[in-house]
């Protein structure tokens, strides 16, 4: 309990934007977030104000970061599943907690879990071999090859197309599952808060475009979407945050097939398909989430604009104008975008912001979103 304000203390594992974006909305809530991060200038340390430097591989940093802490919770999912039992067993209040966040850890003991949930699946397999990779895709190649920890924005994952494909994947030695290729019609996503009093509270689910394995747009709510599936995919969330105990936020996304939904991935966190809260819902992922870890209740999720469409802006080739000149465009041809930068070194490809815009129009929406976002991204 800080004892300046009688509040409780939010300590997350991890510095990133993520943290960075969550310390935006613990301060409407009276509160600085407590961040444990690797380095002085990842995003969340450069404007929170306590800011432990440490490693997330590191129990005793852990430990000590815990300390004075009401609820540990993490912008990230790669702390050892060990550590965080560790510190459970001597009280720290950790949300999600060790049980559920493995689900989100490991690949392999997710689609398990899942399976056994009866929730739809792509056909997987654990695999060691090329020959069990040949065997799976049974001919139909390419086939869809995952590292069962680790992977995020693409990376971790495989389109492997042949044996002697196969062959050089498992050369790695990389732990992997395998999935069919899904003939999905486009990527959903659907975000649910739970407390530990079990309230749940489900955002309209989204449409995230893709390039590259890296999610360039949400659209809010996914257009044409038959409002059956909409419950069913919400509905889907609802359960699995329940059946695996999740406490805070979790994102599913999901493929739309032909046929309906499939699970793809799932992440407890705050997450880059929910960004578009910020200014497009009555309470945005970041303060959903420090509720729920701090046992409010939650917050309403209604959209507050018919459409809501948010780009993410890549860093790209270095040189040019500066951001602070892009900015002064950015503003002057779009400006009613709202613009968050993350505050990291620029480097092509890697995620440095991202741009919302508000309407009622989808197409008008999207344009605007995205001239925004070409502006910051490569300066014209």
């Amino acid at each position: 309990m800080d004892t300046r304000t009688g509040l409780p203390v939010v300590g997350m594992v991890g510095g990133g934007q993520l943290a960075r974006m969550t310390h935006q909305a613990a301060i409407s809530l009276g509160q600085s977030l407590r961040v444990l991060s690797e380095r002085p200038d990842d995003s969340a340390a450069l404007v929170a104000a306590d800011v432990p430097i440490g490693v997330h591989t590191d129990l005793a940093a852990l430990r000590e970061f815990a300390k004075g802490c009401d609820a540990v919770t993490f912008d990230h999912e790669h702390v050892p599943t060990e550590h965080i039992e560790a510190l459970e067993a001597e009280g720290v209040k950790i949300f999600p907690g060790s049980k559920a966040l493995l689900f989100a850890q490991d690949k392999g003991m997710m689609r398990e879990r899942l399976a056994a949930l009866g929730a739809p699946v792509p056909r997987w397999q654990r695999v060691t071999s090329a020959a069990e990779i040949e065997a799976f895709a049974g001919g139909s190649w390419p086939v869809v090859a995952k590292a069962t920890r680790g992977g995020y924005d693409g990376r971790g994952v495989w389109m492997v197309g042949s044996p002697e494909a196969a062959a050089d994947l498992i050369s790695t030695g990389i732990p992997l599952i395998v999935e069919e290729k899904v003939p999905l019609r486009r990527e959903l996503a659907a975000l649910v808060a739970r407390s530990p009093f079990g309230q749940v509270a489900a955002y309209p689910v989204v449409e995230t475009v893709q390039q590259n394995g890296i999610c360039v747009e949400v659209i809010a709510p996914a257009q044409e979407l038959d409002e059956e599936l909409a419950l069913e995919a919400q509905q889907l969330a609802i359960d699995l945050a329940n059946e695996l105990g999740v406490v805070g936020l979790l994102a599913v996304e999901l493929f739309q097939t032909d046929d309906g939904i499939v699970v793809n991935e799932l992440a407890m966190r705050p997450h880059n398909s929910g960004h578009w809260t910020i200014e497009g819902a009555r309470t945005s992922q970041f303060e959903q989430h420090l509720r729920a870890v701090l046992d409010y209740p939650m917050g309403s999720t209604a959209l507050t604009a018919p459409v809501v469409v948010m780009a993410n802006v890549l860093g790209g080739e270095p040189g040019g104008m500066s951001i602070d000149e892009r900015l002064h465009h950015l503003f002057a041809e779009v400006p009613d975008a709202r613009v968050h930068l993350y505050g990291k070194q620029v480097r092509p490809g890697r995620k440095i912001g991202h741009v919302t815009v508000l309407g009622s129009d989808l197409a008008e929406v999207r344009a605007r979103a995205a001239r925004a976002a070409t502006w910051l991204q490569e300066g014209k």
